[in-house]
């Protein structure tokens, strides 16, 4: 008979996948990949008591990288008292003036939002999302988890930075969960995905443009639509946001950036020979 405490509470809990995950810690080498590479970013943040309990909720499922974006109030005795022995979670932590820095680096960016707030972005449930983090994370690529202020959650300027959005099936008339509920939430399937995602190499290829350069993409695409009057006095919102949500399912590389900033580049040096020549210039 086995004298571990460990192997006598597993064998007495029921034959359920499941019920068992608590006690099977991950393979090393999961565990270093997602660690280093999935981030928790927390903007706006109201109160410094979700921070702590975020932490905490990360911890418990394997996870380090809690990242802020201008919290109310940070640091404060709440974010450690709430953070109950996640300290390590705490001593990682950075804190970024802005989303756009926060995930600068990423080339995968999910928003957990409970209203669609009018931006068609792709919906995915906890545990696909999950499932798509957990084959990404494989392929050297920076992730981040994004959640909004407790009030308010993100609004559309952050939701645009995304790639997808995904909603946790909660019910109608009392859709709102806790800033850290919603962060063990996605932290639990995203344990559960790892553990059953065998360990493979990644299959090699360039990874995808970062989340910065993507935003550098985005600016001389837009003013190049400018400078072509491409919208001819139009309102050039919704066409940006199609563009936005076209290229970030495209994921392009930087090389393939490359191209499409020469490309660009020639449409603009293009427009402004044509208003020299309409100007009488040539």
């Amino acid at each position: 008979m086995a004298k571990d405490p460990w192997f006598r509470s597993l064998r007495e809990r029921p034959r359920n996948r499941e019920c068992c995950y608590a006690f099977l810690p991950l393979p090393l080498t999961v565990r270093r990949m997602s660690s280093s590479r999935l981030r928790f970013v927390l903007s706006r943040t109201s109160h410094p008591g979700n921070i702590g309990s975020a932490a905490r909720a990360i911890r418990t499922m394997g996870f380090d990288r809690l990242v802020l974006v201008s919290p109310h109030r940070y640091p404060d005795p709440q974010v450690q008292a709430m953070a109950a022995g996640a300290a390590d979670v705490l001593s990682n932590l950075q804190v970024h003036a802005n989303v756009a820095d926060a995930i600068a680096d990423c080339t995968f960016v999910l928003g957990l939002s409970a209203r669609r707030r009018g931006i068609a972005l792709r919906e995915l449930t906890p545990r696909e999302a999950a499932a798509e983090i957990a084959a990404t994370v494989k392929c050297d690529e920076q992730i981040a988890l994004l959640f909004g202020n407790e009030q308010s959650g993100l609004d559309n300027e952050e939701l645009m930075l995304c790639h997808a959005m995904v909603r946790i099936p909660s019910v109608e008339d009392f859709s709102s969960l806790n800033l850290a509920q919603a962060v063990q939430v996605m932290a639990y399937e995203m344990r559960l995905a790892l553990l059953d995602e065998p360990v493979a190499p990644p299959v090699p290829r360039d990874p995808p443009a970062s989340s910065a350069q993507m935003e550098e993409f985005f600016r001389h695409l837009f003013n190049a639509l400018h400078e072509i009057e491409f919208h001819k006095g139009r309102s050039a919102q919704t066409i940006e946001q199609r563009l936005r949500r076209f290229f970030q399912r495209a994921q392009p590389d930087a090389r393939e950036l490359r191209v499409l900033h020469g490309i660009l580049a020639d449409a603009e040096r293009m427009a402004r020979l044509a208003k020299e020549r309409r100007n009488g210039g040539g």
